[in-house]
């Protein structure tokens, strides 16, 4: 989990500080949980998928797949965004 999370809060730019009050914790433990030598409890790990828009089985390292918050977007917005993710696998593969 502490890579997954450590390479979630440098992708968006944030420091363990600004984690840390996001979620009313101490550096410490945002430390901690990125070193692997403390895991989060189950409010903290839902306030951590919450701030990086990912479900908690991606943090737990349940799943690879990252999942999108679409919520608050119309249908044709969303059908956009599903066009260019799989515009986006092809040019993967």
């Amino acid at each position: 989990m502490g890579d997954k999370l450590k390479s979630l809060r440098t992708d968006k730019k944030m420091t363990q500080k600004q984690v840390a009050d996001r979620i009313g914790l101490a550096i410490s433990a945002v430390s901690s949980y990125e070193s692997g030598t403390r895991y989060p409890s189950y409010d903290v790990l839902v306030r951590l998928a919450h701030i990086f828009r990912v479900s908690t089985d991606y943090l737990l390292g349940m799943t690879d797949k990252r999942n999108i918050d679409v919520t608050g977007l119309d249908d044709d917005e969303i059908e956009l965004i599903s066009q260019l993710v799989d515009k986006l696998k092809k040019r993967e593969n």
